[in-house]
Parts: C-alpha cells; structure tokens; sequence
C-alpha cells in the first residue's frame, strides 16, 4: 500500500509520542502486530476501508481484536484514529510507522539475489561489507533467482552491484553485436 500524507503524518505523530514516553520498541512491536493482522485477514482490510459499517462498530471490532495485547499509547492511537474516521489508513500508517521506525533506528535493507542460498559464512562476510560501506545497521533479505546462473545481485537503497553470469553473458552478447572490426558493405 502507497504511504500517503496523511499516514505519514500520523505515523510520525506516533513515533514522536513514542519517543518522548520512552516506549519506542513497544509501539513498534504493537504497529507491527497490526500491520500482520490486517495483511493477513481480508475481511479486517475490507472491514476497516467500508464506508457503510459505522465507526463505532469499527472501534469495538478493533478492540476487540487488539484488546489486552497493544500498550496503552498504541490503543488510545487507534480510538484517536477511529475518532476521525481514519481507519481505513491504519494499514498506510502501521507501514510508514516501520519506515520512520528504520529511518530513526538506521536500519537498512540490503537485498542479496542468487542463483543458490548463501551459506552462513558468506551471509556474514556480504553483512560485514555492507555494513562497512554504509556504517549502519543492515537487514539482510536473500532471495533466489535461478536464472542468474552464478554470482549475485546486491541493493542497498537505490543502489545496486549486479556481478550476475546472466549479466555478464548479455554484456557478451551486446559487444559480439557491435563488432566495430566487420565491415558491412
């Protein structure tokens, strides 16, 4: 889902609170919990975007759900939101919530695609590099790509290394089109 302004605002309205309180880590794990909930049951994402069913139903039905297991900051956030009729951006906001949360802890995220898994000892090393390179904290996602054949393609924020086999075959094939040495009459 799209971060609009409004869920940027309120999510920082909410880290902001929660720093000051000292309870960071807590509506963290609190936005977070939501954020699963609602990805992971349709009904709920459908239930809080419906125009017809009425807030106060939708405050009940979120209490309901969350009652007992959010701290006290993150359920008086959602009656806030449900006061308002923002609801239906709870999704947005739990999102941007994790993104301001990365954004003020200095996580990223560095994304490492190959052709097999790493092993433990390489997942280390990539870590060390990048964390070197970028003097932060790093989260590492792998995925695999068969179709990469051998080596691995990086990205850290908008920034990508592609050491791939299938890059370098293309890059082959490329300068084997553009033969500057045959000339054709």
């Amino acid at each position: 889902m799209r971060e609009t302004r409004v869920s940027h605002r309120y999510a920082k309205s909410l880290i902001d609170l929660a720093l000051e309180k000292d309870e960071l880590e807590k509506v963290h794990a609190d936005m977070q919990l939501i954020l699963k909930t609602i990805r992971d049951n349709r009904d709920l994402e459908l239930l809080l975007k419906s125009p017809i069913v009425k807030t106060d139903k939708k405050q009940q039905i979120l209490n309901a759900i969350f009652g007992g297991k959010l701290s006290v900051i993150t359920g008086e956030f959602i009656n806030i939101i449900t006061r308002k009729r923002r609801e239906a951006q709870l999704e947005a906001i739990a999102e941007s919530v994790e993104s301001q949360y990365r954004k003020h802890k200095h996580i990223l995220t560095a994304v490492i695609t190959t052709a097999s898994g790493l092993d433990d000892n390489l997942r280390k090393k990539v870590l060390e590099i990048v964390k070197q390179n970028t003097k932060s904290e790093v989260e590492l996602v792998e995925k695999i790509d068969k179709e990469l054949i051998g080596g691995f393609i990086l990205r850290v924020g908008d920034q990508q290394v592609d050491s791939s086999i299938i890059r370098q075959v293309r890059n082959l094939e490329r300068a084997f089109s553009e033969n500057p040495y045959i000339k054709e009459y």
